[in-house]
């Protein structure tokens, strides 16, 4: 295959698969410094996508599919489908891109693709940004990166600087963690109670503790701030995306299940406590945070109520406590006893 001039990266789903793709532009970099990179997403991602260091045009979806559209002014020479969309797809092939990379199991791939590489994410054991990478295959990148690699190639920064405001909520003399206990619906979530009960386990004289959400989310919480109410600082529907990534990259630590902000807390280096099923595909072997300072915690035993609700037993089973004793044990890290 020739190495192309400018090459699109086509993931257009979630904050978390987003961020988990990043990678791929760093690596490529890597090989190939010179290649322009696009990345194509939902206006709703823009923010995130446009934080990585690798990425040198955001192209928005629906601009894709109705526009004439460039990276840095040059023709696209290639798109590589990391999340399959025959839409996409078939964009693709009439905007006549001369590469195009997607996989063997999608029929219109086949049909719209130049470039099939066999890959099955259902059952493998890989990560997701690890899978994500065996698509660089069609570059001629074979290697089966390890964590440290990926975490290496984020190129994730945060901006702009936080509004004084938001700022002065931070203590110099704490640690500063985030509770998101919401996934939008997105993945299993740890119950309400345990985070109830993990804001009371917490010293208020060492821990600042935030819970953000959407303003969606915040009526959802209700039961949360009306027991611990006093202990936690409510941000709700107070931060646009790029201000809560950067009011992320300001805390000490961010607890969640698996969804996009746990990923984006690993990505931006800071304690990211990621509670996760066993069941797969959506067990922590497939999306836990990847980060030099990524820390996951699973119940390994699997319960009959993991496919059919948003909490099940195995969550459940997940102790307040061993989040807590984690904390404090991160504590000491940024506070040590003299």
């Amino acid at each position: 295959m020739k190495i192309p001039k400018t090459i699109l990266i086509s993931r257009t789903d979630n904050i978390g698969d987003v961020v988990l793709t990043l990678p791929m532009a760093g690596i490529i970099k890597k090989y190939f410094p010179d290649i322009l990179i696009g990345f194509l997403g939902r206006a709703y991602t823009k923010d995130i996508i446009e934080s990585c260091v690798f990425v040198d045009e955001f192209i928005d979806f629906n601009d894709f599919l109705n526009k004439s559209v460039s990276i840095c002014g040059k023709r696209i020479e290639a798109i590589i489908h990391v999340l399959p969309d025959p839409v996409i797809a078939k964009r693709a092939f009439f905007l006549a891109i001369p590469q195009r990379i997607g996989t063997t199991n999608r029929i219109y791939h086949w049909l719209y693709c130049n470039k099939l590489i066999r890959l099955s994410r259902k059952n493998s054991d890989l990560h997701e940004a690890q899978l994500n990478l065996k698509l660089l295959s069609c570059l001629s990148i074979h290697q089966q990166f390890s964590f440290p690699e990926i975490y290496s190639s984020y190129g994730f920064c945060a901006s702009p600087a936080l509004p004084e405001s938001l700022h002065a909520q931070i203590s110099k003399d704490k640690f500063n963690v985030i509770f998101h206990p919401k996934s939008k619906g997105n993945g299993k979530e740890w119950p309400l109670e345990h985070y109830i009960a993990l804001a009371k386990l917490l010293d208020k004289d060492k821990f600042n503790v935030f819970i953000t959400g959407t303003k969606q989310e915040e009526p959802k919480l209700e039961i949360l701030f009306s027991q611990i109410g006093d202990l936690v600082i409510n941000l709700c529907g107070k931060l646009s995306l790029k201000v809560f990534v950067s009011f992320i990259a300001n805390c000490d630590g961010l607890v969640a299940s698996g969804t996009g902000p746990i990923h984006v807390a690993a990505a931006l280096r800071i304690h990211a406590l990621g509670i996760f099923p066993s069941i797969k595909p959506i067990h922590p072997g497939r999306w836990q945070p990847i980060g030099q300072n990524a820390y996951t915690f699973c119940n390994q035993t699997e319960c009959n109520l993991c496919k059919k609700q948003i909490s099940c037993e195995c969550m459940q089973n997940i102790e307040p406590n061993a989040i807590a004793k984690k904390l404090e044990e991160l504590y000491l890290l940024k506070f040590p006893v003299k």
